[in-house]
């Protein structure tokens, strides 16, 4: 059986067609520009996540009061992963399993003493502390003043003297300064209370 002729009538204009072809190839074109976006971000993603576990930890404040007034339980803390730490700097480190957040009060072969009122000297200098720490108290304190500060370790106090367990403890003692994971960079929660700690 012979076919019909097409109709002419039916057959689609060269506009037309032109027009048809440049919406799929704009379509195709989007789709890639998605593609690659998406591919984009998920790198950009990835490299954020692997750049926060390894370089910028979280901790969340969640053993006790040792660090008030300055650090709260709940208060969120973005750490810079570090094992060096200057006299003043707070600094974080394990102890039992557990990361704890101390202030670095002295390094080694520095001399400590705590007088009975809770003052802390440091080489004979009275430390300025006024800026941190809500009242000066002795604490928890077993060990004998004036105390020397061995080689390659730092004594720590928590900023809640009266609560506080730390370096005037013998059941804490000095922290190895290989030991120190890092320092906080900044408080990111809660956000009404935002503090850069720096570098």
């Amino acid at each position: 059986m012979a076919r019909k002729p097409k109709d002419a009538q039916a057959l689609p204009e060269l506009n037309e067609i032109e027009s048809e072809m440049s919406q799929v190839r704009s379509k195709g074109r989007f789709r890639q520009s998605l593609k690659g976006t998406f591919g984009t971000l998920l790198v950009v993603v990835a490299i954020a996540v692997i750049v926060a576990f390894i370089l910028l930890p979280v901790l969340k404040i969640t053993n006790g009061h040792n660090m008030e007034p300055g650090l709260q339980p709940g208060d969120i803390v973005l750490l810079y992963k570090t094992n060096k730490a200057e006299k003043g700097d707070i600094c974080a480190f394990y102890f039992n399993n557990k990361l704890l957040l101390r202030r670095v009060i002295a390094k080694e072969g520095d001399v400590v003493d705590i007088d009975e009122h809770g003052y802390v000297k440091v080489n004979d200098e009275i430390l300025e502390e006024n800026s941190y720490i809500s009242e000066h108290t002795l604490g928890q304190s077993d060990i004998d003043y004036p105390f020397h500060v061995p080689t390659g370790q730092i004594f720590v106090l928590g900023d809640n003297r009266g609560y506080a367990l730390d370096s005037r403890a013998t059941n804490f003692g000095c922290i190895a300064q290989d030991e120190i994971y890092g320092k906080p960079l900044a408080r990111i929660f809660p956000f009404n209370s935002l503090t850069w700690y720096g570098f």
